[in-house]
């Protein structure tokens, strides 16, 4: 075993971040391996098989689920579509860009009243705080869960070892978590764009070119509340970071032996630069697991100043429009979802819907279909019982296990995510242009006469000027 895994102080952190004194007294419904790994239920364990992981040397994430507490967790990273090692091999760069988005994050979090514990890992920041289960906010959440209707499939999907914690308020709690942290991004997008030189994006949605010649954004990733809560982790402070190792991205690019090792570390008493330092040499990051609690704080506070700002907000207004309807009932889809005429589609969008794997599963190709079915003048909600459609038939081969998570939320979260950019104005339309389009990677050939996105754009800026 390491010398890190080995030292009691990392050990004391890691218990501490898995929500107890001791491991017997941990809260985290379960840890289990992190990025590079296909998540599957029977690999997750309870936290006092920790010692079982650090043998391992893994790299090790904690269940968002916990027995005493809601968690919030806000991801925030650089991705280069172009040079998707661009964040390990120049890692100086990478974090110099995210800091004016830092700020802002901060910025907004001590407004609001919440401290959250800050993390950096390989590519970006993790910032993580809790609210307490029994508290009030927590049952205000619960009344607001947006789609009752499906709890019954998250619940369904649950091992049984796990569904004293993850129950049916826990999924309601987390549904409504997912409309908050929304709005977190909203407001994180609108503030950061003009500060840096290319795209601040909600998940990692493809974009085109910009200054640097190269597909690169900031990517503010929500994208976990995209799945039910007991399918999803956060990275352990203190761990191993394997990432580009574990995945083979250094092995196919050839750069195995040019990406430093590294561990996730907290932000504490150090800078950025400072920190890029400390996260390379196990020394130092015992040094710091010495004197830098991480366990993760309660802000049941300043969350209610969050969520109470949320409840005033356009976003708001136009969450209760998206599910002021359902998707149609699965015995309808052959005369509804499954007769749409999508020839009327521009041929990028319907190349989409008609081979959706894996172009349905990529941020990017959702948008694309949303903004098009929108200029039409579709519902979102049934844009989102559209893509459910797709994810649920079985022709297409999904590589996605949809046993474990669940179609309609997954659907319905990014159809939201993206008519909600469009109905708050944050959506500009810059990039509904076929160039973009096809710089993306989103157009597809043969070329069609007279193949154009102009109108869909024109039909969308007249909706927000109506």
């Amino acid at each position: 075993m390491s010398t890190l895994y080995a030292n009691r102080a990392v050990r004391s952190r890691l218990i501490e971040f898995l929500g107890g004194d001791t491991l017997a007294h941990a809260t985290a419904v379960y840890i289990s391996r992190t990025d590079g790994y296909d998540f599957n239920l029977d690999q997750a364990l309870p936290a006092s098989e920790l010692g079982r992981l650090l043998a391992e040397e893994a790299d090790i994430a904690r269940s968002l689920a916990d027995s005493a507490s809601f968690l919030f967790h806000l991801d925030m990273e650089y991705v280069n579509f172009d040079s998707p090692a661009e964040a390990y091999l120049d890692p100086w760069r990478t974090f110099d860009l995210q800091e004016p988005v830092v700020r802002v994050i901060e910025t907004l979090l001590l407004e609001w009243g919440i401290r959250p514990l800050h993390v950096i890992t390989g590519q970006g920041h993790h910032f993580v705080w809790r609210i307490a289960r029994d508290g009030e906010l927590a049952g205000r959440l619960a009344r607001l869960c947006p789609a009752p209707e499906l709890l019954e499939a998250c619940e369904e999907r649950v091992p049984a070892e796990m569904a004293g914690a993850v129950n049916r308020e826990a999924h309601a709690v987390f549904a409504t978590i997912s409309l908050l942290m929304e709005y977190v991004a909203h407001r994180i997008k609108a503030a950061s764009e003009p500060l840096v030189p290319f795209p601040v994006e909600i998940t990692a949605v493809h974009v085109g070119p910009y200054a640097t010649s190269q597909r690169e954004i900031i990517s503010v990733d929500v994208s976990e509340y995209g799945d039910p809560l007991h399918t999803r982790r956060v990275r352990m402070p203190f761990t191993h970071y394997l990432k580009p190792w574990v995945t083979g991205l250094a092995r196919r690019l050839g750069v195995e032996d040019e990406i430093p090792a590294c561990y996730a570390i907290p932000l504490h008493e150090i800078d950025i630069r400072q920190a890029i330092k400390v996260r390379q040499v196990e020394e130092d990051v015992i040094d710091l697991a010495s004197r830098a609690c991480v366990r993760i704080p309660e802000q049941s506070q300043g969350t209610m100043h969050l969520w109470q700002e949320y409840l005033s907000s356009p976003l708001r207004r136009f969450h209760e429009y998206f599910y002021s309807a359902r998707h149609d009932s699965k015995e309808c889809w052959n005369e509804t979802y499954d007769r749409t005429p999508v020839e009327a589609l521009p041929p990028c969008a319907r190349h989409i819907v008609t081979w959706p794997n894996d172009l349905l599963l990529k941020p990017a190709g959702i948008q694309l279909v949303t903004r098009c079915l929108l200029a039409d003048g579709w519902h979102p909600r049934h844009i989102a019982g559209f893509i459910r459609s797709k994810f649920e038939n079985p022709e297409f081969n999904w590589g996605v296990n949809w046993n474990a998570y669940v179609p309609a939320i997954r659907a319905d979260f990014y159809t939201r995510l993206f008519a909600g950019l469009h109905a708050t104005g944050l959506d500009a339309l810059v990039d509904l242009n076929c160039t973009s389009t096809r710089e993306k990677g989103f157009c597809f050939p043969p070329a069609q006469t007279g193949c154009e996105l102009e109108s869909t754009r024109q039909k969308l800026q007249s909706q927000c000027t109506s």
